[in-house]
């Protein structure tokens, strides 16, 4: 987290971004740590990984040009890239937004950052609790309990 503060402090100095959008980052990266406290609590015995933080969330939307039109307009959302009309990219603070066109409207999935991350060694840490992932690439998904789907990145996975 100190990274990301320091990331967006140094974008206010460079001119980069308004003291709004400081004081709008700071509060989502709060919101999204937890208030995160000084220290790192020690992940919960026994689990698979350690997830630092949400990395970002994928939507299907059926017309991503107005998708993309709204998150910019009402939350400021920036475009970093795109493939129109097939998909979006749009920053929010540290984290992202992705856009992709879909017939039916809903969350694709979304993902979280893990230290060290390795698509190997976490489809084999998978395979070991009885997950069976998907991979793709060099990404990794696999479904919760209610069949949402997961991704796992490295902390700096960008769009």
């Amino acid at each position: 987290m100190e990274h990301e503060v320091s990331r967006i402090l140094g974008d206010y100095e460079a001119g980069r971004v308004t003291r709004r959008e400081v004081v709008t980052r700071l509060a989502l990266l709060g919101a999204l740590t937890g208030g995160a406290r000084t220290g790192r609590a020690a992940p919960e015995e026994g689990s698979t990984f350690e997830a630092v933080g949400l990395n970002h969330i994928a939507l299907r939307v059926t017309d991503v040009e107005r998708s993309r039109d709204f998150y910019t307009k009402h939350l400021g959302l920036r475009v970093t890239r795109e493939w129109l009309p097939g998909n979006c990219f749009l920053q929010c603070g540290p984290q992202f937004v992705a856009l992709f066109r879909g017939s039916q409207p809903g969350m694709d999935h979304y993902c979280y950052s893990v230290p060290d991350y390795d698509q190997q060694d976490a489809a084999e840490r998978l395979r070991t609790v009885g997950i069976e992932p998907r991979l793709s690439g060099r990404r990794i998904y696999f479904p919760d309990p209610d069949e949402l789907e997961v991704q796992l990145a490295a902390p700096d996975h960008r769009a």
